[in-house]
């Protein structure tokens, strides 16, 4: 039976777009499952680690945006404390509240994880020419952009 082509105002999903956008998540989780492994990191503390790379956010914002309970951040944190990666202090604009952020050793890390990643990435984004490459960061940042849900 011939696959009927919708209009792209349809809203229909292609389901060629949505394999290959789970294909292309599975090689980038593999990525960073495998690094995070080599500098005995979890995902989530490997996540932690990026969203620290360049803010200082609340540990209650830091725990929503990553979908996790306060205890389950609150040890988290605490655990990458211990290692020297992560400190807290009071919010300069919220006495009451924690900021969290990457100390020397944390961003020297959170660097070296950085270009890991680029260099393993590099093999599939080589594939595509400078403009190409642009499209593609355009197109990934729309599908992520804050906004309405269908």
């Amino acid at each position: 039976m011939p696959k009927t082509t919708l209009p792209e105002s349809s809203g229909a999903h292609d389901e060629d777009v949505i394999d290959a956008l789970v294909q292309a998540a599975f090689v980038t989780m593999a990525v960073l499952n495998r690094i995070g492994a080599e500098n005995d990191l979890s995902l989530t503390q490997l996540r932690v680690l990026g969203i620290l790379r360049d803010r200082r956010p609340r540990m209650a914002a830091l725990a929503d945006h990553l979908g996790l309970e306060k205890s389950t951040m609150t040890g988290l944190i605490a655990r990458a404390e211990q290692r020297g990666l992560v400190a807290r202090a009071p919010s300069a604009e919220d006495g009451r509240a924690v900021d969290v952020f990457l100390t020397r050793t944390g961003a020297r890390l959170v660097e070296r994880l950085y270009r890991q990643v680029q260099d393993a990435l590099a093999p599939l984004t080589d594939r595509l020419n400078a403009a190409e490459q642009q499209r593609l960061r355009t197109l990934l940042r729309r599908m992520l952009a804050p906004g309405d849900e269908h």
